[in-house]
């Protein structure tokens, strides 16, 4: 085949190298509106998990990425002038640069055509291509000149941020709160690089809410006035290091869904075709794996017929992708209100940042840090006091999601609550025994309060005759 990847993103040279290795005969080049050495942002982090998917994709680039490598097992959060550091979560970060050096290299090394500074205004341009890869970015031109069959759409998130670097040389993944005049500003801080040349780098990604940034005069703000503004707010965060710029204008991030991510011999790859929140620090990680779902899906298939090929890549990654992106949104989420947590102590608030995506839960982490989440269960007993009898007999105390809940007089014997849906079965909005059983098999499950479906006070209130009423 004739490829043509319109992007030099992690995307478009990891699907390039990939699927010359796979067939060295087919003719591909990578088409890129920038320089070789142009990056935007820092670092890139990927966890164990996705360094065994690159392994296998392909050894050279697996070992060139891996030597580049910066590892870590913490995440330590600066929370109220404390620390809480908590372990077992195996990041490792590396240069962005550094990354897209690697992918260049291991593409011209297999023949794969690489050009530069070279602007594609749109498929017309492309007519000789059996295959156009579209993977340049989320204002993608390609994808955005055939919206009507992507049909992609954009939800914004409520929180300004700005993409900087620092030479702290941070030494764990890094969440720090700095309360200001105007508000919460948080950080998302981790190390990518640590060599005799440059010293050491992290990213320090900068976030607040919308309206403390428009509070501070952020929104009028120059590249060098937000690099002071945010050096003076963390001064002693950063212990005398630097922050540093690279296009660090403060941006809103956007979540990108496409209803589908292929059109004829058109593709969607990366952040062309979705994203990801970075407090999940995914959009690489997705980038590359969408690669090697496209090549997988052209090994199985052949390339004789594109479109279906294309279809079934997309059935293979659309559900990956999905859980991602739901992850990514809570998480996201989480950060926008982190202000309504900050009365919570130090242990707690951690605990909660940290399990905010419900990928990690009490158990998973549990695992991770066992010590740490000893400290946090004797934090919720101690602070969370219970008459003696209502406590289980079991050995040690009881985890939170199975101790009781004292309500004015009444105390529930755990906090399980389950809400039943409204079924609509009720006789001219009088509850029967098909009630005491529905709300009763819900009740012998073990939750500690049952809430009745909407009942309705008057009699023109209800929806319908089948709605419960008084």
């Amino acid at each position: 085949m004739k490829i043509t990847c319109v992007g030099g993103g992690p995307a478009g040279l990891y699907f390039a190298l990939l699927m010359k290795k796979a067939d060295p005969a087919h003719e591909i080049t990578v088409i890129e509106r920038n320089q070789p050495d142009d990056t935007f942002g820092w670092g890139v982090v990927f966890s164990n998990e996705t360094l065994g998917h690159f392994e296998r994709a392909d050894s050279p680039t697996y070992q060139a990425i891996r030597e580049s490598f910066r590892y870590w097992d913490n995440i330590d959060t600066f929370y109220r002038e404390q620390r809480v550091t908590s372990t077992g979560h195996g990041f490792c970060g590396m240069s962005r640069k550094r990354l897209l050096n690697i992918l260049q290299g291991r593409c011209r090394e297999l023949g794969v055509v690489l050009r530069f500074q070279q602007e594609v205004g749109g498929t017309d341009e492309l007519s000789a291509a059996d295959l156009i890869v579209a993977c340049d970015g989320v204002s993608s031109r390609i994808r955005e000149q055939h919206r009507e069959h992507f049909h992609p759409t954009l939800e914004w998130g409520r929180c300004r941020f700005a993409w900087l670097g620092t030479t702290l040389p941070l030494t764990a993944f890094t969440f720090i709160y700095r309360e200001s005049e105007f508000g919460l500003f948080q950080v998302h801080a981790y190390p990518f690089e640590k060599d005799q040349a440059s010293g050491h780098l992290s990213t320090f990604i900068v976030e607040c809410r919308e309206e403390v940034w428009h509070r501070a005069g952020l929104d009028q703000a120059t590249e060098e006035q937000t690099l002071a503004f945010c050096q003076r707010l963390f001064e002693k965060d950063l212990d005398g290091h630097p922050l540093l710029s690279n296009r660090s204008i403060w941006r809103s991030f956007p979540t990108l869904r496409n209803e589908r991510w292929h059109h004829d011999n058109i593709v969607l790859l990366g952040d062309a075709a979705h994203t990801a929140h970075f407090s999940v620090g995914s959009g690489t990680k997705l980038a590359m794996e969408d690669s090697i779902a496209l090549v997988q899906v052209f090994a199985e298939q052949g390339s004789t017929d594109v479109p279906a090929a294309l279809s079934a890549y997309e059935e293979r990654r659309h559900i990956d992708v999905l859980k991602i992106q739901k992850a990514a949104k809570t998480s996201r989420e989480w950060f926008e209100n982190s202000a309504r947590y900050l009365s919570q102590p130090p242990l707690e608030f951690t605990f909660n940042q940290l399990t905010r995506s419900l990928r990690i839960t009490w158990d998973n982490l549990k695992l991770r840090d066992p010590a740490l989440m000893q400290k946090v269960q004797a934090h919720f007993v101690a602070s969370r006091p219970v008459p003696s009898q209502d406590v289980s007999s079991q050995p040690g105390p009881p985890v939170p999601m199975f101790t009781p809940f004292r309500l004015r007089g009444l105390t529930f014997p755990n906090r399980v609550v389950v809400s039943p849906m409204c079924m609509y079965s009720a006789e001219d909005g009088t509850v029967n025994d098909w009630h005491l059983v529905h709300l009763g098999s819900r009740a012998v499950g073990g939750a500690g309060l049952i809430i009745a479906e909407m009942t309705d006070v008057t009699r023109d209130g209800r929806i319908s005759p089948g709605c419960d009423g008084m």
